[in-house]
């Protein structure tokens, strides 16, 4: 079957991302590719690595432009998704990139966005637990922020076998910078970037925090903790994210290591690597996979796991088309069987 889809935000990076993955995706036809502030202008001069779209003309990010199509990308600015998804048909699959519907909780989402809540659709994290199930034939899809889905891949095998405390998680990631986004911002110039390491959204303001929060505590079956700090990596992307946690009395080692085997051990993207052999974000750039690795700290009694993916791809675009090959019922790796790229 032909599926026809329309990407908003093609100008980003990830509805840039988006697009180079349905470029060869064996199912897809590319409809309409909308932006806001560069529509009129040509894909080639703004994403010169698209080459098999490049001569097409972006047009204007409205509903008008995006009805008609099977699937509709939304990679739009936080609070900007809510109301053209609104709009859309109920028949038209519509998947998310944003955070406009992730979070389930009105106050977590008016707490650290400051709008109105939208509401809250099926999450595009397939590799939960009972994830699947409610996305497929799902018309509507929340795709995770880059950082929760890290921290909850990290974590997830531990909290839903019980062997986590749900108290003192502490969670610190280092993103390249295109996780900010494209527009231009003063501390992403290269000249500051280069050779440097930062912090941001220190002492629990992270906009992410609530999401990681609400997946790890439905694992729980209880509030589950969570503190985050992010760093900005000299590089343009992935993201390398430590997560930590304490382990229940009498936990072992060998206990750890088989729960995380075994939640990952038929998952096409998610690879625990073999002992002593640890993650990096260069053998994940540029594709759906996530690298795993954990060690048993019994000196602090906690868990240690480090998990590598790319935040464009598994981290954005990835998981939205792997929750669109889902919802409509295609093979869960269609167009996203690509390898990582080294060096």
């Amino acid at each position: 079957m032909t599926i026809s889809v329309a990407v908003s935000g093609a100008s980003g990076y990830a509805g840039g991302e988006v697009l180079r993955i349905l470029a060869n995706h064996p199912e897809v036809e590319i409809g309409a590719i909308t932006a806001h502030s560069q529509a009129g202008l040509r894909l080639g001069g703004i994403a010169a690595h698209l080459h098999s779209l490049a001569d097409r003309v972006l047009v204007e990010t409205t509903v008008e432009n995006l009805a008609g199509h099977d699937v509709v990308f939304l990679a739009l600015p936080h609070g900007a998704s809510a109301a053209v998804a609104a709009a859309l048909p109920e028949s038209t699959l519509v998947i998310d990139a944003g955070a406009d519907h992730r979070l389930e909780s009105a106050s977590a989402w008016e707490k650290f966005y400051g709008s109105p809540h939208a509401g809250s659709w099926p999450y595009g994290l397939p590799e939960l637990p009972g994830a699947r199930e409610k996305l497929a034939g799902a018309k509507r899809v929340a795709v995770p922020g880059c950082y929760p889905t890290g921290g909850q891949l990290a974590l997830a095998p531990g909290y839903h076998a019980g062997l986590l405390e749900p108290q003192d998680v502490v969670i610190v990631s280092a993103s390249g910078t295109s996780g900010a986004g494209k527009s231009a911002k003063t501390h992403l110039l290269g000249s500051e970037t280069m050779g440097s390491m930062s912090t941001y959204g220190v002492g629990g303001i992270h906009r992410h925090i609530p999401e990681m929060e609400q997946g790890l505590s439905k694992l729980a079956g209880e509030d589950v903790t969570v503190s985050f700090t992010p760093t900005l990596a000299p590089m343009p992307r992935g993201i390398l994210t430590t997560a930590t946690a304490r382990v229940k009395p009498g936990v072992r080692a060998a206990q750890l290591r088989e729960a995380w085997a075994s939640a990952y051990a038929n998952e096409p993207f998610v690879h625990l690597l073999p002992e002593g052999q640890w993650p990096t974000t260069g053998a994940v750039q540029a594709s759906n996979h996530v690298h795993m690795q954990l060690a048993f700290d019994e000196h602090a009694g906690r868990v240690i796991v480090t998990a590598a993916l790319d935040n464009l791809t598994k981290g954005t675009a990835g998981a939205a088309v792997q929750s669109m090959n889902i919802a409509l019922g295609l093979p869960e790796t269609t167009g996203l069987l690509m390898q990582g790229v080294a060096p």
